[in-house]
């Protein structure tokens, strides 16, 4: 009865909005919204994913979200409100649209101590772009609108919606309601809003005089699709081509123009391009510190534009020579229709610097990228990845030394590869992994993580079992959180004692034979050569996979050069 009131229960009106913007799968652990997870079964084929933590769900719901563009949903008993809240900080960071509901606080029983309860409403302030309560099932429909409307406009981000009850049990209140949703508001972008011509032109005209021009692409190119756009843009003027980690999948590694991850987690010949620069154009990209290396690559001062959907991001860090304000993806279109390819030819000279650099750095690192050393080296691994992996993969990545591995020494083949990564929480990757599989189950999915962060939550190996969420989970395993040396050795003033590494050391696993034990197919990895077989054996496999690769606990991921 589009349209038109009727008289239901706040459940039903629940299931059915979710149904109708498109969900597919609820991350969550019970008891929370009972009665709306009964009405999603006589309604919807929503899948609903028990999990075994809070954060875990949080982290699926994110990977869901990256992978489709569609909003991920996560939920939690009041209890577990907390948790899931710890969960949404990546995904604000990374601007995923996660929508997180929670049971909430009776108001007839607030402040009398009722078990388990407290205020989480102020926790979810800091890493949500809207945050409320419903106490009243009358505000179902427009307060589940404005989540979707919220999680994927501008600049998307998490949301949190608190239903009244420890276990949102006003979902069994019943009043005349009309769950309409909004298909505009069903995925990323809902909306592309376009540049000033002036604004354009006065960029292009920038970038058409500069002798040593780089791009800078961020996250903000993956959420609009932009990188066909990018690539266009970049090969009629003649522009190399960086990015943040969030912009790894903007353009292909093995294209001639791309140079590589800049910043803190990088490949060093992308930072040397960078800094070569006489004019740097970031698009869709904060220039916080993690893509600059904390200011230093570039400089501050370095001639500098800037593109973003938010205008408050403009100039935040970099004094600009020109700002557009608009869509990723309308602003390249229209920085193509006015350029003018001529102005490329006279840059060959800074493309082959740019080549020169890529090739230095391809040269300096070819004895590690193909070692055959025992212990393996992370390094092979990364370069087995991408020789091996299909051209429609999907690449989850975890951070600390797996998201400097992954950033510095693993490429992308093909535009139809897509690569996620944490921004900033270890144990992030796995979780997220198991997300994107259950958003694109016909995608390959493979997780790449340390066994630091594998280890975070591991118990979810028997969740993707039990759901026949058939990822792929590498796990570099050396025993430790090695990333960790190099600060511990600079602690103990210059090398740390024998003692010294209880902090930051584990017990030796087999993971491979947990995975097993667990029902899923455990590989183990123990010699370079078995890499290539072990990858493409896991990618046929018709059940979760964990691939246990045994690797050095001495090899450190160079360090950023600014």
């Amino acid at each position: 009865m589009l349209g038109h009131n009727r008289k239901m229960t706040g459940a039903e009106c629940l299931a059915e909005m979710l149904g109708g913007y498109g969900v597919t799968h609820v991350f969550m652990v019970p008891a929370v919204l009972r009665r709306t997870f009964a009405e999603m079964e006589r309604r919807t084929a929503i899948k609903r994913i028990h999990t075994h933590g809070e954060k875990s769900a949080a982290y699926m719901a994110d990977g869901y979200a990256r992978a489709s563009g569609r909003p991920g949903i996560c939920m939690a008993q009041v209890i577990g409100a907390l948790n899931l809240a710890a969960g949404l900080r990546d995904a604000w960071l990374a601007h995923s649209p996660v929508i997180a509901m929670t049971g909430g606080r009776e108001a007839k029983t607030k402040f009398r101590k009722v078990y388990q309860e407290i205020d989480d409403v102020p926790a979810f302030e800091p890493v949500t772009k809207f945050n409320a309560t419903i106490d009243d099932v009358a505000r179902f429909p427009d307060m589940v609108r404005q989540a979707f409307r919220v999680a994927v406009s501008g600049t998307p981000g998490p949301v949190h919606l608190q239903f009244r009850g420890n276990e949102g049990q006003v979902d069994a209140d019943e009043a005349e309601l009309e769950p309409l949703v909004e298909p505009l508001f069903a995925r990323v972008p809902p909306f592309r809003p376009e540049p000033s011509r002036d604004d354009v032109l006065a960029a292009v005209k920038l970038l058409q005089e500069a002798k040593r021009p780089v791009f800078v692409a961020g996250g903000g190119v993956r959420a609009s699709g932009a990188g066909e756009e990018l690539v266009a843009l970049a090969e009629t003027l003649n522009i190399p081509v960086a990015t943040s980690l969030n912009g790894k999948d903007s353009i292909p590694g093995n294209h001639p123009l791309a140079v590589g991850v800049v910043g803190s987690y990088s490949r060093e010949s992308a930072n040397r391009v960078v800094a070569e620069a006489d004019l740097v154009c970031f698009i869709g990209t904060e220039t916080g510190g993690m893509t600059t290396h904390f200011w230093a690559v570039p400089k501050i001062g370095v001639p500098a534009i800037q593109i973003d959907i938010e205008p408050e991001a403009l100039g935040r860090n970099y004094p600009l020579q020109a700002a557009v304000l608009g869509d990723a993806k309308m602003v390249l279109q229209r920085m193509h229709d006015v350029a003018d390819p001529a102005s490329g030819w006279g840059r060959e000279e800074w493309i082959k610097t740019a080549r020169s650099l890529c090739s230095a750095w391809a040269q300096k690192y070819q004895p590690m990228l193909e070692s055959d050393a025992v212990p393996i080296r992370p390094e092979r691994i990364c370069h087995e990845l991408t020789r091996l992996l299909p051209e429609d993969a999907i690449v989850v990545v975890d951070t600390g030394h797996a998201g400097m591995w992954m950033g510095g020494f693993y490429d992308l083949t093909s535009p139809r590869q897509s690569y996620l990564r944490s921004a900033g929480h270890l144990g992030w990757a796995f979780s997220a992994g198991l997300g994107a599989k259950c958003a694109a189950p016909e995608r390959p999915v493979v997780t790449f993580t340390g066994d630091a962060g594998f280890w975070y939550h591991i118990a979810e190996l028997e969740t993707a079992v039990r759901w026949k969420i058939n990822a792929v989970t590498v796990v570099n395993n050396n025993a430790s959180g090695n990333q960790s040396k190099r600060g511990f050795d600079r602690a103990y003033g210059g090398v740390q004692t024998d003692q010294a590494r209880e902090l930051w050391t584990y017990n030796k696993m087999n993971f491979a034979r947990l995975a097993e034990d667990m029902g899923a197919l455990g590989i183990r990895v123990e010699k370079p050569g078995e890499i290539a077989g072990a990858i493409e054996r896991a990618l046929k496999a018709d059940r979760p996979v964990v691939i246990d690769v045994v690797t050095d606990i001495d090899a450190i991921a160079p360090a950023a050069v600014s």
